[in-house]
């Protein structure tokens, strides 16, 4: 045999290369391929899935769902927030201005450590030691509270305290004090803390 007969042989024993059970090498790697692109749409698809799933429960769970606007028995106007063994309206800076004009209800500040408070806030409790202090609070178990902290994360624990210890007429800040300060609202500085 000569050189060139060899060289072709060469050249097509590689054009016959095979991949596992005997296929050749190019199908399968396309065919791999093909499974891998396969496998990220179902990975893809099942995360779509998961988030919605996620952000449906969110909305059932916050109570936001419809409008998103409901009214407790206190006449708030805010968003309901459902929670373990009851509820809570969020309301926004507004809805508290206005409530200020004709104030017929408990406003409480719970933000930890003390930065401040809206005018006309009756107490300043920790939101981490509302249960402990809850001699300070209305006997009244259907009295309005307002609860707000600085941006609404531990009003929201206070707020699920009172739930908890038996309120039944809970307003939370949306937002707390920086959305209160953002409306171009102050806040003032009393010696508490």
């Amino acid at each position: 045999m000569s050189k060139k007969n060899k060289g072709s042989q060469g050249s097509a024993n590689a054009s016959r290369v095979t991949g596992p059970a005997g296929r050749p090498a190019g199908r399968t790697r396309t065919a791999a391929a093909s499974r891998n692109g396969r496998r990220w749409l179902l990975l893809a698809t099942g995360l779509v899935v998961a988030l919605i799933a996620v952000v449906a429960g969110w909305a059932i769970l916050s109570g936001s769902t419809g409008s998103g606007r409901a009214a407790t028995a206190g006449g708030s106007d805010g968003t309901v927030v459902q929670v373990r063994g009851g509820h809570w309206t969020n309301i926004t800076p507004n809805t508290l201005a206005s409530m200020l004009e004709h104030k017929d209800f408990t406003l409480l500040n719970v933000k930890t450590p003390y930065i401040g408070e809206i005018a006309g806030t009756d107490l300043y409790i920790p939101y981490d030691q509302v249960a402990a202090r809850s001699t300070e609070l209305p006997t009244d178990k259907s009295a309005k509270i307002i609860v707000y902290c600085r941006s609404g994360n531990e009003s929201a624990i206070a707020a699920q305290t009172l739930v908890d210890l038996g309120y039944t007429n809970i307003d939370n800040l949306d937002g707390g004090m920086n959305a209160w300060t953002a409306t171009g609202r102050s806040l003032v500085q009393l010696n508490r803390g």
